[in-house]
């Protein structure tokens, strides 16, 4: 997007980027003539014009790609979940003609997370910034999927909130809250914390997908 004004961070599940630009400025001047004249001393004026035109700039990044300079990794999150059958528990170990004690009640599933604690940034002198996750790729293993929904975000700072990520198209937008001149400038960074909500059974697989993250301005 150019207009409004923005910057994207993808995160695989995905993640990082930048967009910047520049200040210029113009000086006009007039001219004035005062004499010959016998009178002593004698003045004139010249009027000096200045035009100062400062680009607006996002720079907006979750994961690789510290200020100043924006990042070509997109990050990934990970979960796995681990089964554990009741009657102990116990976590079952793989191989064939393994006893285990079970219960026959449904086994419970654990979920440990990777890499799931992510850097965020967002700089920008362009006003009001806001944040919209988008629902790129959706979580899928061969015909089986998973609701992008079901992964949740936590922000360490409630003035870089995170948006809610929808399991199609494009969520909500959050705004992020300004730091000086009037919010019409914002320099905030927090950590975003990803977890799986496992709502529901799944069918075993390998799942992935992707989400896009954009910043806007007005």
């Amino acid at each position: 997007m150019k207009l409004p004004m923005a910057s994207h961070a993808s995160c695989s599940f995905a993640l990082a980027s930048a967009v910047a630009g520049l200040g210029t400025g113009i000086a006009q001047a007039a001219s004035s003539t005062a004499g010959p004249s016998a009178s002593v001393p004698l003045s004139t004026g010249v009027n000096l014009d200045f035009t100062i035109a400062i680009d607006k700039f996002i720079f907006f990044r979750i994961g690789d790609g510290a200020w100043p300079t924006p990042g070509g990794t997109t990050s990934t999150v990970s979960f796995v979940l681990t089964p554990s059958i009741p009657g102990g528990p116990t976590t079952p170990v793989a191989g064939n003609n393994t006893p285990v004690n079970w219960s026959g009640a449904a086994p419970g599933f654990s979920v440990t997370p990777s890499n799931n604690a992510l850097p965020v940034e967002v700089r920008s002198n362009g006003g009001q910034i806001t944040l919209r996750a988008t629902a790129t790729t959706p979580l899928a293993s061969g015909a089986n999927t998973i609701p992008l929904s079901e992964i949740t975000i936590a922000s360490s700072d409630a003035n870089l909130p995170a948006p809610q990520i929808p399991n199609t198209g494009t969520g909500t937008a959050v705004n992020v809250a300004g730091t000086s001149f009037a919010n019409l400038v914002t320099q905030r960074s927090a950590t975003w914390t990803f977890s799986y909500a496992n709502l529901a059974s799944r069918t075993a697989g390998i799942y992935t997908g992707q989400v896009t993250f954009t910043a806007s301005s007005p």
